[in-house]
């Protein structure tokens, strides 16, 4: 009897050994596993660890829209509207049969009564809008001033000021702009009437516009 006990126990040690071998093995396992999660871990928070702290940003739900792309920049249509523009406003129009040859030389288009004109003349419309002319030759002078007509007309406008100078500092002094600006306004359809401007508002220096306010 005592022999096959002893045989038994030493039949146990191979059985011993294999399983504090298991043990081992499981035990570096672990480990390497724990490594690998802590390389994870360093390499997922590289850059919380080379700054320093960091602060996740609040969570928000957001809705995206589909974005609709620009329109389409109408340039040639642009462009052919200021030709045309600059093209309507002739310098060779006879413009002293146009207007009244009143205390001032006033213009006002057939239809619009002299009611009108003394109205415009005494301030019965507030200014909206000045356009100064000061200092620009001749086609740049044109150009601003059929762009801020048609704008300001486009935009309600109804009485505007165009400031042409006196001519003090033109050769001769002479106001080289002045008779311009008045050929020019008698072709520009959205003109209804012109005086020349009170002496608050510059005098012969100036001509105060009433548009017909739409387009």
């Amino acid at each position: 009897m005592t022999k096959t006990v002893v045989r038994s126990l030493a039949d146990l040690k191979p059985l011993a050994r294999e399983l504090a071998a298991a043990r081992l093995a499981a035990e570096m396992e672990r480990e390497r596993l724990a490594a690998a999660l802590r390389l994870a871990e360093q390499e997922r928070r590289v850059f919380e660890l080379s700054i320093g702290p960091v602060t996740p940003l609040r969570h928000v739900e957001r809705v995206l829209h589909d974005l609709e792309p620009p329109a389409p920049e109408p340039r040639q249509r642009e462009a052919d509207e200021r030709a045309v523009l600059l093209q309507a406003l002739s310098d060779d129009i006879d413009v002293d049969t146009l207007l009244d040859t009143d205390e001032s030389l006033s213009f006002r288009r057939e239809g619009i009564s002299v009611e009108v004109v003394r109205k415009l003349r005494r301030g019965h419309w507030a200014l909206q809008g000045q356009l100064d002319l000061h200092g620009l030759r001749r086609d740049a002078a044109r150009e601003s001033l059929s762009h801020f007509v048609h704008d300001s007309n486009r935009r309600g406008l109804r009485c505007v000021r165009v400031v042409h100078g006196k001519g003090h500092g033109s050769p001769g002094r002479e106001p080289v702009l002045k008779g311009r600006v008045r050929r020019w306004l008698v072709q520009k359809s959205e003109v209804l009437a012109f005086v020349q401007a009170r002496g608050s508002d510059g005098g012969a220096g100036a001509l105060i516009v009433l548009l017909s306010g739409s387009t």
